[in-house]
């Protein structure tokens, strides 16, 4: 069954053919009507006959159109009413061919044309030269039109194609990209809470002989941690529900939380030695004060999880124009905590190695000479 565009063509094929019949009509009357010299009967059949055949060969013009084009001028040396067959299959091998075969075809109409008038007594060589020839070129130049404009409008399309292709691509990367922050912060809001909570829960586990006010003050802890790990979340999701155009931009945290991110820790029986010596705190721009925190936290975490009960120190010291240097460090555990440990695939210092990256600066992690685990960070901090 045919498509609509294959019913198309053949439509068009079938016009084809009949209006080269008709103009092939047209140019062979003038002929018929001259009564001073009248054509041969012999040569009004070979006429019609080839004109025919060439009005038929059109049908295969799409297929071979170089082919249908010499069929055509051929037969045109002693068929006047294939003059419009040979006119438009010359148009359509501008069409569909490039221009070495339509210069081919061109070189043969101009000795066809000398043929036919040598061969026919209603016309001379020089005549049918100066009609037929510029009827020739004007086929030709009207095809070599028509490929050019398919082709560009082929091109347009394929430029639209790819552009929507790109755009495709763009919108999978910035998804891709959205869904990494939301996951990273995400996991920058919950996971030091949750470790907190572990500790303190494990601190009841060790000691159920701890005395009513101190097992009260844990069970403090574990409520207000609880509740500061869902306000935290609730802003994060209250930013991702925002309509568009009405964003609001979550409470980040700054450099000069990060003295309550330690004593945060250390009330969970934390041992941490913090000292923090950074010129003109309070002017630091956000994104330092973000990623600084955000090192701290996760560092802070890694020990609560990884290394229970062994010392930590966090250091950090900076200044502008000379950068802000964050570094994180604890003895790594002689043997592993007797009990349920806390799940970790290494995702948090992934994500903290992104954050350095994307903020031009240099993350360093893992055990060092002295048998430590260090995290170490250089943030760049513009004068």
């Amino acid at each position: 069954m045919l498509g609509p565009a294959n019913r198309r063509d053949r439509f068009v094929d079938v016009a084809c053919c009949l209006a080269a019949a008709g103009l092939g009509a047209l140019f062979l009357s003038p002929a018929l009507r001259d009564a001073a010299t009248p054509l041969p009967t012999a040569q009004v059949v070979v006429d019609i006959g080839c004109g025919g055949l060439a009005c038929l060969a059109l049908w295969w013009r799409r297929r071979w159109p170089l082919g249908v084009a010499i069929v055509c001028v051929l037969l045109g040396t002693v068929s006047m009413s294939a003059t419009a067959a040979g006119l438009l299959a010359l148009f359509s091998l501008a069409v569909h061919r490039p221009l070495r075969p339509v210069l081919v075809a061109l070189a043969l109409w101009v000795p066809c044309v000398v043929v036919f008038a040598a061969y026919s007594p209603t016309t001379d060589p020089v005549s049918a030269i100066l009609v037929t020839t510029p009827l020739a070129l004007a086929a030709i130049a009207w095809g070599m039109f028509v490929r050019a404009r398919r082709q560009l409008l082929l091109t347009l399309r394929e430029r639209a194609f790819r552009a929507e292709a790109d755009q495709r691509l763009y919108e999978e990367t910035a998804r891709m990209a959205e869904r990494t922050r939301i996951a990273r912060e995400m996991h920058d809001v919950l996971a030091h809470r949750i470790s907190l909570m572990a500790l303190h829960a494990g601190a009841l586990e060790i000691r159920p002989d701890l005395p009513p006010a101190e097992v009260r003050q844990t069970a403090e802890l574990l409520r207000s941690t609880a509740r500061q790990a869902l306000e935290e979340l609730r802003s994060v999701i209250g930013v991702l529900r925002e309509e568009p155009g009405q964003e609001t931009e979550a409470p980040q945290p700054r450099l000069s939380d990060i003295p309550r991110l330690v004593e945060e820790t250390r009330r969970a029986g934390a041992k941490i030695d913090f000292e923090m010596h950074v010129s003109h705190a309070e002017t630091a721009p956000s994104g330092l004060g973000r990623d600084a925190y955000r090192i701290v936290q996760e560092a802070l975490t890694n020990i609560g999880k990884h290394a229970v009960g062994t010392a930590g120190e966090v250091r950090v010291s900076g200044e502008p124009g000379v950068g802000l240097h964050v570094s994180v460090r604890n003895r790594q555990p002689v043997h592993s905590h007797a009990g349920p440990t806390m799940p970790g695939a290494g995702a948090g210092l992934l994500g903290l190695q992104e954050r350095v990256t994307l903020a031009g600066g240099r993350l360093v992690h893992g055990p060092d000479t002295t048998g430590d685990f260090v995290v170490d960070a250089e943030l760049p901090w513009p004068g």
